[in-house]
């Protein structure tokens, strides 16, 4: 169940100060505020007498499970009841720090000397989690940043309560257990709400003591279907409609609001109105933005139309520009070598066997939720509601639009109906705050559909040339990716860390990005590689989406490896197999997912296609392998089936992970089919969800996925599947009888 008490994010509990576990030697007031007859352990849960254990999360819950995965850690380390297990968003605190994401940022937030705090465990990371509260919800970093924190205070926990248990059976705790919400000790226990004031007068040892095994499910246990051990949280008032999201705010007197935004251009400001809005309704006017108030958003919305603000624009944004700005600097720019072994200038040195161009349009986020923000300004103070994966950054955003400290802003976290990176940013909130103080009265913001894509920041555009060398045989000796696409990570960074706006940020499209290329390196032992980014402005404001650089990566290198194995005459499985001696586990992945798809080589008329990837963060690993069986039809692309087969390590929820994994699936065939835009005078041309080529439930295939039991740290499984699912399924396409197609979306070569 959700709880919905202290979700104050910015005001931390009066007196007292708490470690942080994994985090010290800093120490941070308690930011969770016990209810009445609650008691609070550490930073990261509180237990009651009734017994119910409320778990804080620091995560954004976009539909990933987190809040199910954060309870489950630490209910299994307390030995708690799942039926009596709630959870609550966790306010802004150093002590939940993500330091792992600090670190692989640090070049974003310290450019100058990111190498002082860009490896796992720099104390110059932690220290910037711990001191800028920074706790984003990104690149799969939840469980490598809070495990071991949330076990720590189970731990603690557990041991106060059977020191409870223990003085009054006058034995020795450490001979007691816990397990489903009792204290145990031979045939005596005791409940958890029996225990716990008394648990408060006891201290637990330093360092704690957790137990052997860390949380993880096998498996082969837990097939498609059978019973769980620990059910998603979320999923009763998901499914009934009672789980409440940023757009089911209500406040007294609440007004609502619509938007416009201005065209994308070099320079674009609001023009003269040439009507007056309608009655009841008020403007609200930004830098490049006009918003209407009114009773209703519908009545908001229907103002503007009638309205229809004008902007004076320069140098509007065209698509066929941006496809000219990137081929010119693909074929003439300067490059950054991002990745090299071997000898590449050697063995790359006059004619190529064999090369390919590819362009990939921007991509959509597309989530059910459009951006919506609720705002309430009264003496001084300012009340956010709205959804955030990076929380800290929505507050001083919105500080900086009221000119107001940062201490005056409280957030209370919602979920997000779906978000794939999109709720880094807060612009809306932003706006939704410099709206509330405008009209007096508290306002919910909420950007339509086509304005969500005109405001939003897709991922980047790209122009890219994969060349090769190869042995008689066929066998790839040596490869070059040379790719142009703007330095989007620097310009996401410059937007979170610095606040800069979009059309100023965009001004570093130009500049050396690695972070952007991270995902451009191939899987393969290679004798000879070498990966090139040509940085190019191309004018349209760019940012972070499920996957990021390895939705790109994926796509160039497995389609460009087919293309090899077909060429030289050899079985595309095979062809891969002969490369992966240096990773026998994404082999294991690969011959797996063969079999159980019943591979039949590829060949041509089988519409069987394949891809294989990994992905890293650290020391931790995750890879995947799928086999996908497609068509074309009078309906365009049909997906029949997508046979995966994931190594992440150490699973924690394997229910969670196959859906994680299904859902990645189910995307990565929504970028195949479009989730895209052209822009003609700074405009999207595509405005509607329905418009974009997104799956319907009757498009959706059969899925198999299945997992390879590993005792390694656990991967986030959530950006394997949309990253591998466009190559495997354009690989299909080939073998069904279609041209080699090598665009994405698939699409673009179809009309």
């Amino acid at each position: 169940m959700i709880t919905r008490r202290g979700i104050l994010l910015g005001m931390g509990a009066a007196g007292g100060l708490i470690a942080a576990w994994a985090l010290t030697p800093r120490s941070f007031a308690p930011p969770l505020s016990p209810g009445e007859g609650e008691y609070a352990f550490d930073a990261w849960l509180k237990i009651g007498k009734d017994g119910v254990v409320s778990v804080a999360v620091p995560d954004l819950e976009m539909g990933q499970g987190i809040s199910t995965l954060i309870a489950q850690i630490v209910a299994t380390e307390l030995g708690a009841d799942w039926r009596q297990v709630a959870v609550e968003p966790a306010p802004v605190s150093g002590a939940y720090g993500n330091a792992v994401l600090a670190a692989k940022w640090a070049p974003l937030w310290m450019p100058l000397a990111a190498g002082l705090a860009d490896t796992p465990g720099s104390l110059l990371a932690r220290r910037f989690a711990e001191n800028e509260a920074f706790a984003a919800t990104a690149d799969g970093t939840s469980l490598a940043a809070h495990e071991v924190a949330a076990r720590a205070a189970a731990a603690s926990a557990r041991a106060m309560l059977a020191q409870a248990a223990a003085d009054k059976w006058g034995v020795n705790w450490e001979e007691c257990d816990a397990q489903g919400g009792f204290v145990l000790h031979d045939k005596k226990k005791a409940a958890f709400a029996d225990l716990v004031e008394a648990a408060m007068d006891f201290s637990p040892p330093d360092p704690p003591v957790a137990r052997v095994q860390p949380p993880h499910e096998n498996p082969t246990a837990f097939p498609p279907g059978a019973p769980l051990r620990f059910p998603r949280l979320d999923l009763p008032s998901k499914v009934d409609g009672s789980h409440q999201f940023a757009g089911d705010i209500r406040l007294p007197d609440m007004l609502f609001a619509a938007i416009r935004h201005a065209p994308l251009a070099a320079k674009a400001r609001l023009g003269s109105q040439q009507a007056k809005p309608a009655p009841g309704v008020k403007l609200v006017e930004g830098a490049d933005w006009i918003a209407a108030v009114g009773a209703s958003w519908w009545a908001a919305e229907q103002a503007l139309k009638q309205l229809a603000p004008r902007f004076a624009v320069s140098g509007p944004l065209d698509s066929a520009r941006i496809a000219q700005t990137l081929d010119e600097a693909l074929r003439m720019g300067e490059a950054n070598r991002t990745a090299s072994h071997g000898d590449p200038d050697e063995w790359l040195r006059g004619k190529f066997e064999h090369t390919a161009l590819y362009t990939v349009a921007p991509a959509l986020h597309a989530g059910l939720e459009t951006a919506c923000a609720a705002a309430r300004f009264e003496n001084g103070r300012l009340e956010l509601w709205a959804a955030s994966q990076a929380p800290q950054s929505c507050r001083q955003a919105a500080a900086r639009a009221l000119d107001i400290s940062l201490e005056e802003v409280t957030l209370y976290p919602m979920p997000a109906g779906g978000s794939f990176d999109a709720r880094l940013e807060s612009s809306h909130a932003a706006q939704a705050a410099t709206i509330a103080k405008a009209v007096g009265k508290p306002v919910q913001l909420t950007w339509s559909r086509w304005q969500e894509h005109l405001a939003g920041r897709p991922r980047t555009p790209a122009r890219a040339a994969m060349a090769a060398r190869t042995a008689q045989d066929g066998s790839l000796t040596a490869l070059k990716l040379r790719i142009a696409m703007p330095a989007t990570t620097q310009e996401f960074g410059a937007r979170l860390f610095a606040g800069r706006k979009a059309a100023d940020a965009a001004q570093l499209q130009d500049q050396e990005d690695a972070l952007a290329m991270e995902g451009m390196v191939p899987p393969y032992g290679i004798e000879h590689l070498v990966v090139e980014h040509v940085p190019v402005k191309v004018g349209l404001p760019t940012g972070r989406l499920r996957g990021n650089s390895h939705g790109i990566g994926a796509f160039l290198t497995e389609t460009f490896i087919d293309e090899l194995a077909k060429r030289s005459g050899r079985e595309p499985l095979s062809y891969r197999m002969a490369m992966l001696g240096q990773d026998a586990r994404l082999a294991a992945c690969l011959q797996r997912a063969a079999t159980l798809a019943e591979w039949g080589g590829g060949t041509a008329g089988t519409g069987q296609g394949l891809a294989c990837w990994k992905m890293a963060l650290g020391t931790r690993e995750g890879r995947i392998a799928l086999v996908a069986t497609a068509r074309h039809d009078d309906r365009g692309i049909r997906v029949d089936k997508l046979t995966a087969v994931a190594d992440l390590g150490r699973i924690v929820n394997v229910d969670i992970a196959r859906q994680q994994i299904e859902g990645g699936l189910i995307f990565g065939m929504g970028l195949v089919n479009g989730c895209t835009t052209s822009y003609v005078g700074g405009l999207p041309v595509t405005g509607r969800l329905g418009l974009l080529g997104l799956p319907q439930l009757s498009d959706c295939p059969e899925i198999v996925v299945e997992f390879i039991e590993s005792q390694a740290d656990p991967f986030d499984p959530g950006e394997l599947g949309a990253v591998i699912a466009p190559p495997a399924i354009a690989n299909a396409l080939y073998s069904a009888g279609s041209v080699r197609l090598h665009s994405l979306p698939l699409t673009l070569e179809q009309g």
